[in-house]
């Protein structure tokens, strides 16, 4: 019989400090995602975080949980967002996934929400019928560089052998694309680049509509779930990188005002923009973000901001080689739905939900 232990907020910083989480065959959580969790401003003293399933005292699953909530005329409407969940193959005939979804939306009554998840999850979520797709947002990756001796073997193992190969064609594609580069110019408007965000730009988003402050960015900032490091293989999800790092970005206008403001993720190699904030022309961030594109060496830059997308195709802003669309979709449980106004859109930008963290 599978038993399940839960953890709030005490409970998780207590099992994280006491080494415990170390003793299984595979890790639930590590410690820096625990500490995240546990500063989640969002998160209450009883809110359920992490969720372990057991058999015969064998860890054999988990799931992890985000608490979140909406304001809607005053009043809060709390949910979480799935954040991780993993269940040990070797024991799918006990079902520990569906035990511990089951457990979830016990501990949050039917609230739950689910964003970036693999084809495997959303299988399952189709099977247990609670849930519903909305909210979808469409996006774009743009390449800059050709990554050839990772993306082939990637998708085509059998090519691991041809690795050097595709690493010198990388190397001279991308020498060419540096000297066509050449050109781009730093921008000749004024801006910041700062590790966090600061009071101005504080006040500046406070003029905007969003699901997080600035207060709450800078605690995510701050208790990052990716570290620079090697990757802990005994965590299944993200934990570590080569390169990871947050930029919030300030750009004023000619009279010295703040006009936009952004926060950039960089790892290893591929950049997001998890918040965007400007009630102006965009015209300046794409400048920005191509100047900053070409200094940085980035690869690959995923967006799913519509009108930065708009501006990126309008003004060929963007010195990239190569596009492709994207979707995002969200799941919501039906309980959860059933508490949101009707023609409710939550206006979600690249970075809510957890989205920001990895």
């Amino acid at each position: 019989m599978i038993t399940l232990k839960t953890f709030n907020r005490k409970e998780l910083g207590d099992f994280i400090s006491s080494g415990a989480f170390l003793q299984y065959d595979f890790l639930p959580i590590t410690k820096h995602r625990a500490l995240s969790h546990i500063q989640n401003p969002k998160a209450s003293e009883e809110d359920t975080l992490l969720i372990l399933a057991f058999f015969e005292e064998k860890l054999i699953g988990y799931v992890g949980c985000f608490p979140d909530y909406f304001v809607i005329d005053g009043k809060e409407i709390r949910y979480a967002w799935l954040s991780t969940l993993y269940a040990n193959p070797e024991y799918r005939k006990k079902r520990p996934a569906k035990a511990l979804l089951k457990k979830v939306f016990e501990e949050y009554e039917g609230k739950i929400a689910i964003t970036e998840f693999t084809k495997e999850a959303e299988a399952l979520y189709t099977i247990m019928g609670v849930f519903e797709y909305v909210f979808p947002k469409k996006g774009k990756r743009y390449y800059f560089k050709t990554d050839a001796a990772k993306m082939i073997p990637e998708k085509k193992p059998g090519t691991q052998p041809l690795k050097p190969l595709f690493q010198t064609l990388d190397a001279a594609a991308n020498l060419f694309i540096s000297i066509k580069n050449l050109s781009v110019q730093k921008p000749d408007f004024k801006y910041e680049v700062l590790d966090r965000i600061d009071k101005e730009s504080a006040d500046f988003m406070a003029e905007f509509s969003g699901a997080r402050n600035a207060d709450e960015i800078n605690t995510f900032i701050d208790n990052p779930w990716v570290l620079e490091g090697q990757k802990d293989e005994k965590y299944l999800f993200s934990s570590f990188a080569g390169t990871f790092k947050y930029f919030w970005i300030k750009i004023f206008d000619q009279n010295n005002q703040l006009k936009a403001c952004l926060l950039l993720l960089l790892r290893d190699g591929y950049l997001k923009i998890p918040y965007l904030f400007s009630a102006s022309d965009l015209a300046e961030v794409v400048q920005f973000l191509n100047y900053f594109i070409l200094t940085h060496k980035v690869k690959g830059f995923t967006s799913y901001q519509t009108r930065l997308n708009e501006v990126i195709q309008q003004s060929k802003g963007v010195s990239h080689i190569y596009e492709r669309d994207f979707n995002r979709e969200y799941l919501f449980h039906k309980q959860l739905l059933e508490l949101l106004p009707n023609n409710f859109n939550p206006n979600y930008q690249d970075g809510d939900g957890d989205c920001m963290m990895t």
